[in-house]
């Protein structure tokens, strides 16, 4: 083994190094379904077999932590299958306590549960194992990074490297962290040089990994031969088998996995000891030596006597009272250890053997519970001790007779001798167990806090939780709790801050893109600027007018009724309406004109190149309104084309291919004038439609439209056959004209909509809006839905200057881009203070609240409407629109959407194109808006009440009173234009695209289970190919006619098929095909799914390098432009610029030989000239000028000139080695835009990008960088970009194609239906495409069948948001109405929509909080904010932080930190500001790196890498603050305990197995030892047969872990900030130092080399730092009145500075 050790050292430090990039993210990132992936049955078992609370020998409180792992992977939608190797088996040699466990855990999964195990494959390096891999494609496997010793680590390197090298990702089990809906891991991905380096080192990979086998095969002889002596392996499983064999005959009936284990292996144990007994006696000098000294064997019957009685107490106790059994702390003595080996080994080869009682009746139930190591320990301990000393208890009948009957069996399976009676128990006085000072583990004395809630009492808190107060424990006032409550002496430097004082919010704090109130001309053309480009930026997004809105005051909407009577008529109307008619007729005369002039050179253009004169045909009727002119126009259209198609066909006779697309350009015309100007045809045109319908061979529908005299069939036949497409009318519609297929409008105008005819459904969203209503809108991308958002902001824009409506966007991008739009949109002549469209986001604002349409992110809008003193404000809101509302469910602030939803008055409209459950939602808002409804009304008799004699209506906010309180759903499902997938194969150095058919992922199970699903759509075409395949597979199929294209009734001599009827098709064959599965014909539909399938392509290629042919390709097929989506910020960026680089060396490979050296020369010459040109320039100056020197400079100019010329062609980028389209924008445009990304960060990237056509975009990118990317592609310049998911987020930047290059876990079923959405510009293309690149098949299936997730409540609350919440209601300008929001906020969550039980858990919680609040002084009894309240809730971003830092604060320990270098000095060493960087890193963007990176680090350049400790002090200050909460929590814990389901709590989690029943009472002894009742109330009773109990809550680390799991609450609900963080196996995760480390040297380019991180991630998280050093530090000024604070001083020096270094990245 030796030699290969380097090599497995290499191999180790290859995953060493990925360690620390590994990404920590969601694994299943809000799925239905997750992808499948593989856990290692290993890693489990090492990993729950290392937890902190379980003890050694405890089998039941093992199995439950494996079962309550998986099934919370199962309820989070985890698809996946657990492995377990044959070769892992051998690991456990060393380690045989664990060995029964793995077998005894494997069959119980198999046996017990449904979770798909897998036990066939030898070892990771076994071509079952890569066969495996390679058909079912998992995306992840879930592996420990460390074994239990070195061999074993070594093979779980073995199973990361081989994964790697098949494109499967790997997951540590090590630092994984669960919450409600997700679980965070390690995430690392197989990258090429992985694949390379196994690709490389296989023959020295598959020896190593041999040798270590062998290795581990001979350490299990090694073991064996002191416990067993000379007995070989085969021997030992032979006597097991034979043991097995002779209980089948003793018991016949059958029995249970407990009795069977129990006796066969203590009779197998008992043997092999009296075998080893009896040779020792035959041979003074034993070659082998027996562990231990030599031991009686009638002590080893007795301890087999007390295991055999020990698994009579788990046949006879259920887990209430197991639970309760004391817990003895004393060891077992070394003899007594040597036997439990040997007894493990014994259970091991039964358990190795149970396969022979297949046939009979073998109950496996309980294979979790077979032996209770520390049960049996509780009993030894007994009778070693007490009984000894006089205390005879008895055991009960039952229990008596289960012992006896097992003692009795093993008597006669032991046969070559006696072992004794079953009593007395025990027949020797040697001790089984080590004396021990304090040998019983006493949890009734464990030092518990009150449990109790400290009464609070105001008008929130009686109105929230006064329902349940009367039925919980409170404190007295004489609890010592209580009186400690009195205000303490605070640190004597905070005399001089006034901790409450109001704080300015995060809207004061936020820079001010403009002052609002200067006059200053500076100013006034920065904002003059600032305007003209936004409406620059709005035009390139849409190309909408500017409207011009008059305010019309509040009138009641109307809507328009033709009128009856011409009469009615007003002579205004009359008039106005004559002057419409007289202008649409000169209007029309002058487009006849038009046509008139062009009409010549578009036929002659159509006759020498049918698509180019097509092109301009179709220019001409896009701007032509008239439609009489439109019709000839068609008309003309149709006629070139048929004589095309003539010529065509006699040009191409003989030949077996015709050009349809003359025939596809002859339907396009035939559909638009038969659909679009029916009133205008005459017989002559039906006449000629008619007779293209002929040419084309459809005769049958030329007929129903025009009848002709037939004359000569032969020579109709041989016409036909001439000029005829082959196949029929429908066929050929749908195989080729799918695309053009006319949707179904309508045709009436509505009068509140200028710019086109909306929809049905669009209207009601308008008579939403006209009524006051809210409601949920759930469409497709690109349907149309925004626009009854500016339709609500018009509306408000008209009623007056008061009213505002609020746009929500998730992302600052889509801010940016809807502000444009809105002032692009709208114009209107306001008071100067007030403006129309104002902005908020973290980074800026400006007229935030003098505007009249706020955009702004969700964050930026719970601020001020939990700000107190903004309440004023928050009445003007007539309107709040949430865009992409299904973010609610979102992994990062879901519960801030959920605020806003439940604390807005006013009605809203929620947008979304992705919720599958928008039924749920609507009504979840509907109990809101009733809330309102109830609230209003009451506030409104009150305030009646208060202004009796007042004139009516004076409410200020009248408004709100008119508004309806429904909510209404409004679904729409039809996308404009089709998408076609495709995917994409890299052959012979090229890339080659498949047709992926949709019906291709589905599979007979999953129709049969879940049909198709709703938003499966299939292209007119991708319908022929199913028809085409079902009547392949199935001819004689019934329905077969009837489906037919021809024949269907919806298709049947119809010359304009619509795309409503090729719906109704589609519908047919998905009924049919479901209909085949449901109805036996299953095996003829997987046939018909199976043959649609393409066959799975897996590259072994770099498919990063393939990226830019693939780019090149979708270029030479016009597919751009494209959007090309990737999920990490560092690969977005590189992609970008392989593309670039790939072009450039396309144009280098061009270029002539000396073009180069004559650019160099150029540029040489150049520069001389301007130093000609600078020093005539000032000789000039100094002399008078003559017409010599003037001639000189002249000559100087134009030589410049010349240069420049010449140099610019040298360097001009060929058309072919560049995407920009250099037409679509002028020269100073492009400069304006590039101006504004001059001195940004990534300006000059990527500009020099754009100038190919490439540009990329995510969210690390400045606002102005992005509006670049977003500008540039929207008016067609750039055409390749390569982005995250962040521009899917409702981003206006449609494409022809979208390309998906990267698997990802955030690459899931609502990303890909967003990013898809992208695909297929509306006016411009009529399909979308969608191309899949290095995805795998598996993938893509899951993509396309999944549902997109259901939208699942977040826990609302948190200490920070319930103090924000009494500040509101305490301080609030209006305090009914800001306690009506408190309320709102924490009476409606969606979690506990309709789940009592969830809200009760709610309510304790809140008084949980409540509680902690008041005891660090942040709020008093009555509920009101008192000390730093105003502090935590400013720095809410950052809980549990928040509190810690002001804890600190409070306790004067920054004071004593920030001492300046001299006395009276306002400076402050580098040393005090490094350590002050320390403690700040410490509680604010903690990242942790997995505990192996620790294990041999590289050579750091630049950076510490790892954070240093907490300095002494802050260290003590930290751990008082945690125990307190701890403390807090776990009484809390107690309490919410009572909520839990007991029931559910005595099952196994995942295989519901019950522990429960009827205690036994009969017992004395069971009584005795199961006596210890009290602290078992929060705790798990599985947990508590490890000997934890409620004091265990106080252990830091283990909450989730040992809480009763039903009620809900785990320990990121607790405020806690760990000092120390261990992951699954009790490893340290150390910190990362990048803001220490960037604080002392600067470097972004360090933290990246040293520090493992991506740069974008780096900058993003360097920037959040920066910015809350500054806002504590802005906070504290504002707290303290002393100016010359040290503290206060402190921190600005260091937002200074640290701002100054972050500037200069």
């Amino acid at each position: 083994m030796e030699k290969y050790m380097t090599f497995l050292e290499a191999m180790s430090q290859l995953i060493l190094n990925e360690v620390p990039k590994a990404d920590y993210d969601s694994l299943f990132n809000d799925f239905v379904e997750s992808e499948f992936f593989l856990l290692d049955g290993d890693s489990l078992l090492i990993t729950c077999a290392c937890e902190k609370s379980l003890k050694q020998g405890q089998n039941l409180h093992f199995f439950y932590l494996v079962e309550r792992y998986l099934v919370d992977l199962v309820t989070k939608g985890g698809q996946f299958a657990v492995i377990f190797f044959k070769d892992a088996e051998s690991a456990y040699f060393n380690f045989p306590e664990l060995l029964p466990l793995r077998t005894a855990l494997i069959l119980h999964l198999q046996r017990n549960t449904d979770i798909d195990v897998r036990t066939d494959f030898s070892g990771c390096l076994s071509q079952e194992w890569k066969a495996f891999l390679e058909e079912s494609y998992p995306y992840f496997l879930i592996v420990a990074d460390e074994g239990l010793d070195h061999p074993q680590t070594h093979l779980f390197n073995f199973l990361i490297i081989q994964a790697w090298a098949l494109k499967v990702n790997a997951v540590l089990f090590a630092g994984q962290v669960v919450d409600v809906l997700r679980l965070y891991a390690y995430f690392m991905p197989s990258k090429h040089k992985h694949q390379m380096f196994f690709q490389k080192n296989r023959s020295y990979i598959e020896n190593a990994y041999r040798t270590l086998i062998q290795q581990l095969e001979e350490c299990r002889a090694l073991a064996l031969a002191p416990l067993f002596g000379n007995l070989k392996w085969e021997n030992i499983m032979g006597e097991a088998h034979e043991t097995i064999s002779l209980l089948k005959q003793l018991w016949p009936e059958g029995s249970d996995i407990r009795r069977v284990l129990c006796v066969t292996s203590c009779s197998l144990f008992l043997r092999f000891y009296h075998r080893l007994l009896e040779s020792r006696s035959k041979t003074t000098a034993a070659p082998q030596q027996v562990e231990g000294e030599h031991v009686a064997l009638q002590e080893v019957e007795d301890l087999c006597k007390l295991h055999c009685l020990s698994v009579a107490f788990l046949l006879r106790l259920p887990l209430s009272q197991r639970a309760c059994t004391r817990f003895v702390t004393s060891h077992w003595t070394e003899d007594i250890q040597t036997f439990l080996k040997m007894k493990k080994w014994c259970d091991y080869f039964i358990l190795s053997n149970i396969n022979i009682l297949e046939f009979w009746n073998l109950d496996l139930t309980h294979l979790s519970d077979l032996s209770d190591e520390l049960l049996l320990k509780n009993i030894a301990f007994y009778y070693e001790n007490e009984n000894v000393q006089g205390l005879h208890l008895n055991l009960g009948n039952a229990i008596t007779k289960d012992y006896e009957h097992l003692w009795d069996t093993v008597s006669q399976l032991v046969r070559p001798f006696d072992v004794g009676k079953s009593f007395p128990l025990r027949t020797t006085k040697c001790p089984f167990l080590k004396k021990n000072p304090s040998p019983i583990k006493e949890t009734s004395k464990e030092k518990m806090p009150s449990l109790g809630f400290i009464p609070v009492s105001c008008q929130v808190v009686d109105n929230f939780v006064g329902d349940i107060l009367k039925d919980l424990p409170f404190l007295t006032s004489d609890d010592p709790v209580v009186t400690s409550l009195v205000k303490q002496k605070e640190f004597d430097e905070l005399v001089h801050w006034h901790s409450h004082r109001p704080l300015s919010d995060d809207y004061d704090r936020t820079k001010c893109q403009f002052n609002e109130k200067s006059r200053d001309p500076y100013y006034l053309r920065s904002v003059q600027k600032y305007h003209v480009f936004q409406r620059f930026y709005g035009k390139s997004l849409e190309s909408v007018s500017s409207k011009f809105v008059v305010t019309q005051g509040i009138k009641p909407r109307k809507f328009c009724e033709p009128k009856s009577k011409k009469t009615q008529e007003t002579k205004a109307e009359i008039i106005t309406r004559e002057n419409k008619k007289r202008l649409l007729a000169k209007e029309e005369e002058k487009e006849e004109k038009k046509w008139s002039v062009l009409s010549f050179s578009v036929e002659e253009e159509m006759k020498e190149d049918l698509n180019s004169g097509i092109k301009k045909l179709e220019d001409f009727l896009k701007s032509c309104k008239s439609s009489s002119v439109k019709f000839r126009v068609e008309m003309v259209g149709l006629t070139v084309c048929l004589k095309a198609w003539k010529e065509h066909c006699q040009s191409e006779e003989g030949e077996t291919t015709k050009d349809l697309s003359i025939a596809v350009q002859m339907m396009k015309r035939i559909y638009s004038v038969m659909e679009k100007y029916p009133e205008l045809l005459q017989e002559s045109d039906r006449q000629v439609i008619a007779r293209c319908l002929r040419y084309l061979g459809f005769e049958e529908l030329a007929s129903s439209l025009h009848l002709t005299q037939v004359t000569g069939n032969d020579t109709k036949e041989k016409k036909k056959n001439k000029y005829s497409v082959g196949i029929g009318p429908a066929r050929f519609q749908l195989q080729y004209l799918g695309p053009y297929l006319l949707r179904d409008e309508r045709k009436d105008p509505d009068p509140r909509v200028q710019d086109f005819i909306p929809d049905t459904w669009q209207r009601e969203l308008l008579d939403v809006v006209d009524k006051n209503e809210s409601a949920v809108i759930v469409a497709p991308t690109s349907s149309g839905k925004t626009y009854a958002s500016y339709y609500c902001m018009e509306r408000v824009l008209q009623e007056g200057d008061e009213g505002v409506v609020v746009y929500v966007a998730p992302t600052k991008a889509l801010v940016n881009q809807v502000a444009a739009t809105v002032q692009n949109r709208f114009r209107k002549n306001l008071p100067d203070s007030k403006a129309l469209c104002g902005v908020f986001t973290r980074d800026y604002r400006h007229d935030a609240l003098n505007s009249q349409i706020l955009i702004t992110v969700p964050v930026c809008f719970e601020i001020l409407l939990l700000a107190p003193h903004r309440q004023a404000w928050v009445k003007r809101i007539r309107y709040v629109i949430f865009d992409e509302v299904h973010c609610l469910g979102g992994e990062i602030g879901g519960a801030v959407w959920e605020h806003l939803l439940v604390m807005i008055r006013c009605p809203f409209l929620a947008l979304s194109a992705t919720i599958s459950n928008p039924e749920h939602l609507t009504e979840w808002l509907q109990s809101v808006k009733r809330y309102w409804k109830q609230a209003d009304e009451r506030m409104g008799q009150n305030i009646a009440s208060r202004s009796v004699g007042c004139r009516p209506g004076s409410r200020k906010d009248g408004l709100l009173a008119k508004q309806s309180y429904r909510v209404r759903l409004v679904l729409y499902g039809e996308r404009y234009n089709d998408l076609e997938k495709h995917i994409c194969s890299v052959n012979d150095g090229g890339i080659s695209f498949d047709h992926y058919h949709p019906c291709a992922a589905l599979t007979t199970d999953h129709i049969e289970k879940y049909g198709f699903p709703s938003d499966l759509t299939l292209s007119p075409r991708e319908m022929i190919q199913l028809y085409d395949t079902m009547f392949h597979f199935w001819p004689g199929w019934p329905k077969a006619q009837g489906l037919c294209p021809e024949e269907f009734i919806h298709f049947k001599n119809k010359i304009v098929i619509k795309k409503s009827d090729a719906r109704k098709y589609e519908e047919s064959l998905k009924a049919e095909l479901t209909g085949w599965v449901k109805s036996g014909h299953a095996e003829e539909a997987r046939m018909v799914l199976k043959h649609l399938r393409p066959d799975s392509v897996i590259s072994s290629k770099n498919m990063a390098n393939m990226f830019p042919v693939l780019v090149e390709k979708l270029k030479q097929m016009e597919k751009l432009p494209a959007l090309f989506f990737l999920f990490k910020l560092g690969t977005v960026e590189e992609r970008a610029g392989s593309v670039k680089t790939f072009l450039e060396e396309k144009q280098q490979k061009k270029r002539p030989p000396r073009a180069d050296k004559e650019a160099h020369d150029l540029e040489n010459k150049l520069r001389k000239v301007r130093k000609s040109i600078e020093k005539q320039k000032t000789i000039d100056d100094k002399s008078l000028k003559n017409p010599r020197k003037v001639d000189q400079s002249l000559i100087h100019d134009a030589e410049r000139d010349n240069l420049l010329r010449v140099l610019e062609k040298n360097l001009e980028i060929p058309q072919d080695c560049t995407y920009a389209d250099q037409k679509a924008l002028d020269a100073q445009t492009l400069q304006t835009v590039f101006d504004r990304v001059k001195f940004t960060r990534k300006g000059a990237e990527l500009k020099a990008l754009a100038a190919r056509g490439i540009g990329y975009h995510h969210s690390s990118l400045n606002f102005k960088e992005k509006q670049l990317v977003e500008i540039l592609f929207r008016k067609g310049f750039i055409r390749v970009v390569t982005a995250t998911g962040t521009l899917a987020l409702g981003i206006n930047m449609p494409c022809k194609s979208v390309v998906f290059a990267q698997n990802s876990i955030y690459l899931d079923a609502l990303n890909y239906r967003q990013m898809s959405g992208r695909a297929g510009r509306r006016g411009q293309d009529l399909l979308g495409d969608v191309y899949f690149f290095d995805i795998p098949l598996p993938k893509i299936e899951k993509l396309i069948k999944s549902n997109v997730p259901e939208l699942r409540g977040q826990f609302p609350l948190s200490l920070s948001l319930v103090l924000r919440l009494m500040l509101l209601a305490s301080k609030g300008d209006d305090p009914e109405d800001s306690q009506a929001k408190a309320l709102s906020a924490l009476k409606h969550s969606l979690l506990s929509f309709k789940q009592p039980r969830a809200m009760e858990m709610l309510k304790l919680y809140f008084l949980f909080a409540l509680q902690f609040l008041v005891k660090e002084g942040y709020l008093d009894r009555e509920g009101n904010p008192m000390g730093f309240a105003g502090l935590v809730s400013h720095l809410h971003y950052h809980e549990p932080s928040n509190l810690v830092f002001v804890s600190f604060l409070v306790r004067g320990l920054f004071h004593n930190l920030c001492q300046p270098t001299r006395k009276g000095s306002k400076h402050f060493s580098q040393d005090v500001m490094e350590k002050l960087v320390l403690v700040l890193a410490h509680l604010f963007g903690r990242i942790y790196f997995p505990a192996r990176f620790q294990d041999a680090p590289p050579k750091f350049y630049q950076s510490k890498v790892f954070l240093e400790d907490l300095p002494g002090d802050f260290k003590a200050a930290l751990d008082e603050y945690n125990r307190n909460v701890t403390e807090d929590f776990a009484s809390f814990l107690m309490i919410v305990s009572r909520l839990a389901d007991m029931k559910q709590e005595h099952q196994l989690p995942l295989s519901h197995i019950d522990f429960s029943g009827e205690e036994c009472e009969d017992s004395p002894l069971v009584s005795y030892l199961m006596s210890c009742k009290e602290g078992r109330v929060a705790i798990s009773p599985f947990v508590c047969l490890s000997g934890n109990s409620d004091g265990d809550l106080l252990c830091p680390g283990t909450l989730d872990r040992v809480t009763l799991r039903t009620i809900g609450i785990d320990s990121s609900q607790a405020p806690m900030l760990c000092l120390q963080r261990f992951d699954n196996q009790g490893r340290k995760m150390p910190l990362n130092a990048y803001a220490l480390d960037f604080y002392k040297h600067g470097s972004l380019t360090g933290l990246v080399q040293d520090n493992r991180m991506n740069e974008g991630a780096a900058y993003q998280l360097l920037k959040d730092f920066a910015f809350t050093i500054q806002s504590i530090s802005v906070s504290l000024r504002e707290l303290c009145v002393n100016e010359e604070d040290n503290v206060v001083l402190a921190f600005e020096q260091l937002s200074k500075s640290f701002l100054e270094k972050f500037n200069k990245i």
